[in-house]
């Protein structure tokens, strides 16, 4: 779900993922065709503005 957030915040984001988990390096490149609602994508920004 991050990945897919980080994604969606701006067009020109490079995502670089480490994993030493050979499930989780076939699950990454899900997040690029992860559908997240409006209302998480507001929550997730609003929580990065809250730190």
């Amino acid at each position: 779900m991050a990945l897919a957030w980080l994604l969606r915040r701006s067009t020109n984001i490079l995502l670089i993922p480490g994993t030493s988990s050979p499930a989780h390096l076939q699950e990454n490149p899900g997040s690029a065709s992860l559908a997240l609602p409006a209302s998480a994508l507001a929550r997730l920004d609003g929580w990065t503005r809250a730190e």
